[in-house]
């Protein structure tokens, strides 16, 4: 059993392998492929049931936007978890692993430690905000926290940034759908998303907790598998003390503790950076929406404690990058090739063809199971904070509540559309990027930008309007300045001491979301602190007694 030949196409993400499984032709289709289209056929099935469920129990725009107090802790904690991880965690994050080795590990240690940190400081004064104000989206609360339409339309707006998101875990799914099934990269595209637009267009936020539940129970089940061959070395000579000598042999530097040239992974800042960009992740809109789905108050340590626990398992899917490495060699590193597809050429590599296909439907789990949230709240954008926030109250206000609820349901069902389709042209002009990074281009302004309207609006009481607002765009406009390098070829580095180490970050979209958000943490602060405070009347709202 084994890799006979590999035959490389012209584009990066097409790679063929011809397999020796021991395996006949089946129904005069390579196994693989044949596998892999009857996984994809009951994958399939299944999501589209969950998305005739979720449908059933939407009974309004609401509904269809939080599915509000629906679901227990336990199931809530495997939805979130999967929707936090997605595709750049299963596929990018072993991309980088199979690129920089070792180092590696740390991302995937610190970052889930990040995600939840920054839920459990927020968790409940999110919920009770939530349902003080009806919030359906994270933008609408954080408008709502500081009584500000200009910050509720700037941070709706501001997520649009999600795009590049939705377009990483397209192109996640791209990857499988090219290795698994032989599509080419445009047609595996729209594979995705039209899987993607039949079940979240009709079930909403209960087609994408119920879909998210079972996928993150799956993709737990794969994290363990991969940290299995990873620990025992599988397929290489001497177990895992062989797998070491192999990677040493490619390039110490796969084997040392910081990689002494990768950007992302070269200093202990760097590791700091990670965790500190990845403390806002758990409240983006795609992932916080969710923290209002939590049937009860009482539950809230049991959902924050199980959603902790998965969270630190999932990641443990990076080590099957630096398997890949040691067993492939610097092959995915050459050209035509491209390493986010390190996991699926391990198992195509180390596994029989119908294996191989069940745990690549895995992967595809932990790419839908993060697009479909991505998608209801990007469609939220316009269904709830410009047309039922924004344009129903001055244009419709004669209209019954009912019909503005029908009309946003409606408008929340088209947009799942119309956002899948640019996503779709994102993905495809993006396609030889790394998914993670691609991902980071995205969340990492978003995050940047709402670090302090979200965290100062929950611990302290005199964050002021005018604060969040001029702290959310010193955020986003440090992310944007610094990760574009629009600095790099000027004189500034020279006028202004430490400019050039600042320059130096813009490759890093973890240092750049950081560095982002102590700025908006700093200017919101001081901003408030000579502005007006919020009445009592609404910090009452707030945060209660």
């Amino acid at each position: 059993m084994g890799v006979q030949q590999q035959l490389f196409s012209s584009h990066p993400l097409e790679i063929v392998f011809i397999l020796d499984m021991g395996q006949e032709i089946v129904f005069g289709i390579e196994p693989l492929v044949f596998w892999g289209w009857f996984f994809l056929v009951l994958y399939v099935g299944v999501m589209l049931s969950f998305g005739f469920v979720g449908m059933s129990r939407v009974k309004g725009s609401d509904d269809f936007a939080t599915a509000r107090g629906g679901y227990g802790p336990l199931f809530l904690a495997f939805a979130m978890t999967a929707t936090a991880a997605s595709g750049a965690t299963f596929l990018g994050l072993p991309g980088l692993a199979y690129t920089a080795g070792m180092p590696v590990l740390f991302y995937s240690l610190v970052y889930p430690l990040g995600v939840y940190t920054g839920v459990l400081v927020c968790l409940h004064a999110i919920r009770r905000a939530g349902a003080n104000f009806g919030s359906r989206s994270m933008p609408e609360y954080i408008g709502d926290r500081f009584d500000s339409n200009a910050l509720r339309i700037l941070a709706a707006l501001f997520s649009m940034l999600l795009l590049f998101y939705l377009a990483g875990q397209l192109l996640a799914g791209a990857v499988m759908f090219t290795q698994m099934l032989g599509l080419d990269t445009l047609m595996a595209l729209c594979v995705t998303a039209v899987v993607l637009m039949f079940y979240v267009a009709m079930g909403g936020a209960h087609a994408d907790i119920l879909t998210d539940g079972v996928q993150g129970a799956l993709m737990l089940v794969l994290a363990c598998v991969v940290m299995t061959m990873f620990l025992t070395g599988t397929q290489i000579e001497g177990g895992f003390s062989g797998m070491i000598e192999r990677l040493n042999e490619l390039d110490p530097a796969l084997t040392s503790v910081l990689h002494p040239t990768h950007p992302l992974f070269n200093s202990w800042w760097d590791i700091f950076a990670i965790f500190a960009a990845h403390l806002p992740l758990g409240l983006l809109p795609h992932i916080g929406n969710k923290l209002w789905a939590l049937k009860s108050n009482r539950d809230q340590r049991r959902f924050i404690t199980l959603a902790f626990v998965f969270g630190l398992i999932l990641p443990a899917i990076t080590a099957g990058g630096i398997l890949a490495r040691a067993l492939l060699g610097d092959e995915l590193l050459a050209e035509g090739s491209n390493p986010n597809q390190a996991i699926p050429a391990l198992f195509i590599a180390v596994l029989p063809a119908w294996a191989a296909a069940m745990i690549s439907a895995g992967i595809l789990a932990a790419v839908m199971s993060t697009a479909d949230g991505i998608v209801v709240s990007i469609a939220q954008i316009f269904a709830n904070d410009i047309f039922r926030r924004s344009i129903a109250p001055r244009w419709m206000k004669k209209s019954e509540p009912e019909h503005i609820d029908r009309i946003g349901l409606f408008i929340g069902r088209i947009a799942t559309v119309l956002v899948l389709l640019v996503a779709i042209a994102i993905a495809w002009s993006t396609r030889d990027k790394n998914v993670a990074l691609l991902v980071w281009i995205g969340i990492g302004g978003m995050m940047a930008a709402t670090a302090a309207p979200m965290f100062l609006g929950v611990l302290w009481r005199r964050a002021t309007r005018v604060g969040a607002l001029c702290g959310f765009l010193a955020g986003g406009a440090t992310f944007i300045i610094l990760h574009s390098s629009i600095l790099k070829d000027t004189t500034l580095d020279q006028l202004f001491f430490g400019l050039s180490w600042l320059i130096s970050q813009g490759p890093n979209p973890f240092a750049c979301a950081t560095l982002g958000a102590f700025t908006s943490i700093a200017v919101m602060t001081l901003i408030s602190l000579f502005t007006t405070p919020p009445s009592e009347d609404h910090l009452q709202r707030v945060f209660g007694n």
